[in-house]
């Protein structure tokens, strides 16, 4: 069975590299190149006044090309992790995948270069010959001692950063789980005995890392295939290991193993064993970073000793020592302030920033990535998660920051905050265009209460609302299942401490409850039983009574059930006093730019007065994003060339529009693409009150088709919703769907949160 399910998993890798196309990487230009006059700025004669540029001033190339955002992985293949001296072609696909991860991560673009050439000083010349193309140089897989030469002849002579990953990589995340590791034992990096197994380039740089953060080079036993490498040794030694001799007659692992606080082994497996740990001060930290299989496996250690602090190189155990928390940041970091080099200052900043932020509250989108782990800070939570979209935030600020103050950043930065924003823009791609809302949030604190405040993105999202904003989160549920929940998803966030809870089993608010909404509800056939029975169950029915008693200032419901049920109790509590759903309007954020989306939910089959009402509704919400709205209400009509039902009821919204003057741009009836293509609607309809301008709200006939491109593009073309938003409710209720994320939640809250004087 083992044996089946290797060959499945071989068979999958191929087809993962092979299928539907051969390769993990493809270029992709960046600037149109649609007709004559787009060829000649991308080459002759245009690309002339860029090269003279750049020959006037070397420095403009960053404004002028791709340099200053693209990275080469150079190989010559003589240490594939796992695989050896495998040779560069053979390195390739590995090569390929840290492309790849350099564009998933932090968005830099990579070439993969492999070298056929052993020796490390040609090496280095081929290298430092590759200058004018790139930003920085990533070296990969090349085997001990020749890195270090390699390394060390081209950051003598080149002026852009020289990095090798397998080295500085792997200290920076060591010394991060390092740094977290010590603070969960109490112990100081000046005062730990530390033995490690492994010679070569990654060992030796861990250790040096060591030594920067505070460890004492005589406190540190480097022990190899040799045996510990002591003064007097001459077999297999070069200066780097040489620099750690010990003047001792001990001579092997056993002998050096007592009392050692830090185990770091970066060599082959079944090193260590039980019995050695067990020798081990307490707590001991084991670090077995051999991959595939480490110097011993996490359950011998804990047989061994309980206490352990434990890491690995594998994702199947926690705490995986992965490279990926830190090459991409600290690139990103080095690219954008022009470093020209990566030093310690630098390399010390990425290990304060990743052992940062696994201290700090785990993100939702963290949590959502490794659902079946618990991701607390603690003994099994030491660093964090390659998928934590905060990395590229917290890391590379840290790194771009030290490059300035080093003195070895040629652009930087005027503001290093709004740099912080721009990168978690780009990860979180509705932090900028919520902005604005989250800024008219911060003017005033408002109530908010969340139906289903036993759901864990609701949790995530009332801890993220405490952080972030000065939003007041309510939640509907049981304090102990509550409570239970925060707990497992190590939250810090206690009901009663942080947040109010609202107990539907037991308040003592109940009977005010019952007895409130019986009296709205008394003449549409409800009894006081019933009563009392809803204001028990419903979390929605309790929320919208909260809102209507004024002791919150917003719902927020729908992460579980039906939108329409939720829809009814809203309307039945809330629908007063003038205010009344008209529609439920989503903005996707795209690649580009957003894209609103009405009526997708309130009314199926609207009349002209309820589209005319939704385009209202819209217009005034899209100016809480500090956008212009231009509404465009679309059918299977265009400008009247078909007379049916949808362009009919579209023209008589576009007459009542008229009539009303309103103070935003609209047209219609027309299709999609008239509405999102200026030319096309130039075509058949010259002169159109959009002008030369996109649509950006998009209005349709009914729900089917507002719904069904809504989810076009959440699924097709990697939308992002915000919503939906319920419109015409003077924004006391907001209604969101089963699919929504905790991001999605925060967003949602937001708007929520921002007083109805701000949007009219």
């Amino acid at each position: 069975m083992d044996e089946r399910r290797q060959d499945t998993a071989r068979q999958a890798a191929l087809d993962y590299h092979e299928f539907p196309r051969p390769g993990k990487l493809e270029i992709r230009a960046t600037k149109p190149l649609a007709n004559g006059r787009d060829l000649s700025r991308a080459y002759s004669p245009g690309v002339a006044e860029a090269c003279i540029e750049i020959r006037g001033d070397a420095a403009a190339a960053a404004r002028y090309t791709a340099r200053g955002n693209l990275v080469a992985v150079v190989s010559n293949g003589t240490a594939v992790l796992g695989l050896g001296n495998i040779g560069p072609l053979a390195s390739k696909p590995v090569m390929e995948g840290k492309a790849v991860l350099f564009k998933k991560f932090a968005n830099i673009d990579c070439f993969d270069i492999e070298v056929n050439e052993s020796d490390p000083e040609r090496l280095a010349a081929i290298v430092r010959a590759l200058e004018p193309t790139f930003g920085a140089i990533n070296l990969e897989d090349i085997k001990a001692p020749d890195c270090f030469i390699v390394e060390k002849l081209c950051r003598e002579s080149m002026n852009i950063p020289v990095f090798h990953d397998d080295q500085h990589g792997t200290a920076i995340v060591v010394g991060a789980a390092a740094t977290n590791a010590l603070l969960v034992a109490g112990k100081r990096f000046q005062d730990i005995k530390v033995v490690s197994t492994g010679g070569g380039a990654a060992g030796i740089a861990c250790l040096n890392m060591l030594l920067k953060l505070g460890v004492r080079r005589e406190n540190v036993w480097l022990c190899d295939i040799h045996g510990l490498v002591h003064e007097g040794r001459d077999i297999d030694m070069n200066p780097e290991k040489a620099a750690f001799a010990q003047a001792t007659d001990l001579r092997t692992l056993d002998d050096v193993i007592d009392g050692a606080d830090l185990f770091l082994g970066l060599s082959g497996p079944g090193v260590l064993t039980p019995g050695m740990v067990a020798r081990m001060a307490g707590p001991p930290i084991v670090f077995a970073l051999a991959n595939p299989q480490p110097e011993i496996m996490p359950e011998d250690v804990r047989a061994a000793r309980a206490d352990a602090i434990i890491a690995t190189g594998r994702s199947d155990f926690p705490n995986q020592v992965n490279n990926v928390l830190c090459f991409p940041f600290i690139f990103r970091g080095a690219l954008d302030v022009g470093a020209t080099c990566i030093n310690d200052e630098m390399q010390i900043a990425c290990v304060e920033g990743i052992a940062a932020l696994a201290r700090a509250t785990t993100s939702a989108e963290a949590a959502a990535a490794y659902s079946s782990e618990r991701l607390s800070f603690g003994p099994e939570y030491l660093i964090p998660k390659p998928f934590d979209p905060r990395l590229i935030g917290v890391v590379a600020t840290a790194v771009a920051r030290a490059a300035m103050q080093s003195g070895v950043a040629a652009r930087p930065l005027a503001d290093l905050d709004a740099y912080k924003r721009s990168l978690d823009n780009s990860v979180f791609r509705s932090a900028l265009i919520m902005r604005p809302v989250f800024e008219a949030a911060a003017t005033a604190t408002r109530r908010i209460v969340f139906a289903d405040g036993e759901d864990e993105r609701v949790l995530r999202a009332a801890n993220a609302m405490l952080e972030e904003t000065t939003e007041v989160p309510i939640l509907i549920g049981r304090p102990d299942v509550i409570a239970t929940r925060c707990e497992r998803a190590a939250l810090p966030i206690r009901p009663e401490t942080d947040f109010e809870i609202v107990n539907p089993e037991s308040d003592s608010r109940y009977r005010d409850y019952w007895e409130t909404y019986h009296r709205l509800m008394a003449r549409r056939g409800v009894t006081p039983d019933v009563a009392r029975s809803i204001m028990r169950t419903n979390t929605t029915a309790i929320g919208a009574i909260m809102v209507h008693r004024n002791e919150a200032d917003s719902l927020i419901c729908g992460a579980v059930g039906q939108f329409s049920w939720h829809l009814d109790f809203i309307r039945q509590v809330l629908g007063r006093d003038g205010l009344d759903p008209v529609g439920a309007l989503s903005m996707m954020i795209l690649q580009d730019e957003p894209i609103f989306i009405a009526d997708t939910q309130v009314n199926h089959d609207p009349t002209p007065e309820q589209v005319a009402a939704s385009a209202v509704g819209a217009a005034r919400h899209v100016r809480r994003f500090g956008l212009t709205p231009r509404i465009a209400l679309c059918s299977h009509s265009q400008f009247g060339n078909l007379d049916t039902y949808s362009g009919r009821k579209m023209r008589a919204a576009l007459a009542l529009l008229d009539a009303a003057q309103v103070d935003f741009i609209y047209e219609g009836e027309m299709h999609v693409d008239a509405a999102l293509d200026p030319s096309v609607r130039e075509r058949i309809f010259p002169g159109s009150r959009l002008g030369n301008d996109a649509a950006n709200v998009l209005i349709f006939a009914g729900s089917d088709a507002a719904s069904g491109v809504r989810n076009i593009l959440k699924t097709r073309a990697e939308g992002l919703e915000v919503g939906p938003i319920l419109m015409g409710m003077g924004n006391r209720a907001h209604i969101v769907t089963p699919s929504i994320t905790t991001r999605g939640l925060l967003n949602i809250s937001a708007l929520a949160g921002t007083p109805v004087a701000h949007y009219g």
